[in-house]
């Protein structure tokens, strides 16, 4: 668990999250949804009900190179950051991360904070030596903040998504850890 101010003097908590969590995050899922459409889902589009939330939570719980944080204030989940990997010896250093956070909340310092937080845990993990992301190469906020914590653009997926039947292209980013 960590502590941190947001620009605005919001004291924010980070932490892992727990299978108790579950209901909570798929609210916040569903309110995300409909503000924003740089995730890869829109309203109504998760699919997750409770039960595989907390099989999700506890499946990361679980693993030495996965990690699922909130962000909460005031005991309300404001932004999330989910890390995933694979098993597979050739491919267990490497991952791929989302991040999400309120609206109320962008510009705060939050994302930095969550992503602050995934590179610390990666560094002392003694396993992770490489994150990447995927970003719609339209929000420059995000990629301002991935290139300031040392992320470099690795090459541009075309159409890889598809929003009220438009496509977008997205670059994919990634940060070796030594």
């Amino acid at each position: 668990m960590k502590q941190v101010k947001l620009k605005d003097g919001k004291t924010i908590v980070i932490r892992a999250a727990e299978k108790s969590d579950a209901a909570n995050m798929l609210e916040y899922i569903d309110k995300i949804s409909y503000e924003s459409d740089n995730l890869t889902f829109g309203p109504g589009e998760f699919g997750i009900n409770i039960e595989q939330e907390e099989e999700f939570i506890d499946n990361i719980s679980r693993q030495n190179n996965a990690l699922f944080i909130i962000a909460e204030h005031d005991g309300k989940i404001v932004g999330n950051l989910n890390f995933s990997s694979r098993k597979r010896p050739r491919i267990i250093h490497t991952g791929e991360f989302g991040i999400s956070i309120l609206k109320d909340y962008w510009g705060e310092g939050l994302g930095t904070e969550l992503i602050s937080y995934l590179i610390d845990w990666s560094k002392n993990s003694g396993i992770i030596k490489k994150i990447n992301l995927r970003v719609r190469t339209d929000n420059i906020p995000a990629i301002h903040l991935y290139k300031k914590l040392g992320f470099k653009v690795e090459g541009t997926i075309s159409r890889d998504l598809r929003i009220n039947d438009k496509f977008y292209d997205t670059f994919h980013m990634g940060l070796e850890i030594d």
